[in-house]
């Protein structure tokens, strides 16, 4: 089973030259930073907590979006960006890293 990279996908979105122009996932920008940092610092994400809080700020304010959106018919457990972890990790997550 091929597994396919989203980050190497963002690029393809985004180059000029890709014949493919599906828009990137939610916060994939972010994720990709994040993976970038994480591979260049030998998987210490203490070095690379600013991309993981900008990640999940993202998630957050895509997740309070869509609820602002839908009301309260969202279920808490969909996601809706392959890049964001599920809703309540996100909030306890920046609960407790403010």
């Amino acid at each position: 089973m091929t597994r396919i990279d989203p980050c190497q996908t963002l690029a393809a979105t985004l180059s000029p030259t890709s014949m493919k122009q599906e828009p990137p996932q939610p916060c994939q920008a972010e994720a990709c930073s994040l993976q970038t940092c994480l591979s260049a610092n030998t998987y210490s994400p203490e070095k690379c907590d600013a991309h993981l809080k900008r990640l999940y700020q993202c998630c957050s304010k895509l997740y309070q979006d869509r609820a602002e959106n839908n009301g309260a018919n969202g279920s808490d457990h969909e996601n809706i960006s392959t890049a964001c972890p599920m809703p309540r990790v996100v909030e306890r997550w920046l609960k407790n890293h403010p």
